[in-house]
């Protein structure tokens, strides 16, 4: 029951800071509290971005096993925030990245999100229509 207390306030602050930093107009102030995100919640963000699907899933599954999809829609929604601050290509495959670990979530969470699926039509969207 702790465990689960933790999860549920690590996955609140993130999505209040998230929140936070969507408020922000400069896209250099966006980005900058993305990196502190990224290393706060994740390590180092260069990894992140830098690695395929598969081995964001291997990583979160062996590191946190207990709450890796709640991670994972964690650094999806981080995937899916950043993408807006940046330009082609590493936008879409930002977007990529965040609808395949929506995807993920979906297809082995216990609970359906009517908000992950609206962002994940909104990524097809986006990539679908350039």
């Amino acid at each position: 029951m702790i465990e689960k207390d933790y999860i549920m306030r690590l996955i609140r602050e993130f999505m209040a800071a998230l929140q936070r930093l969507l408020e922000k107009k400069e896209v250099e102030d966006r980005r900058q509290e993305i990196e502190k995100l990224y290393t706060q919640y994740f390590g180092e963000a260069a990894l992140w971005r830098n690695a395929s699907v598969p081995e964001i899933l291997a990583n979160l599954k062996n590191s946190h096993p207990a709450d890796y999809l709640y991670r994972l829609d964690m650094l999806a929604n981080l995937f899916y925030t950043e993408a807006g601050t940046v330009s082609k290509p590493q936008a879409d495959d930002l977007l990529e990245k965040a609808y395949a670990l929506f995807d993920y979530i979906d297809a082995y969470g216990r609970t359906y999100d009517l908000d992950r699926r609206k962002r994940m039509t909104a990524i097809k969207n986006k990539l679908d229509n350039p």
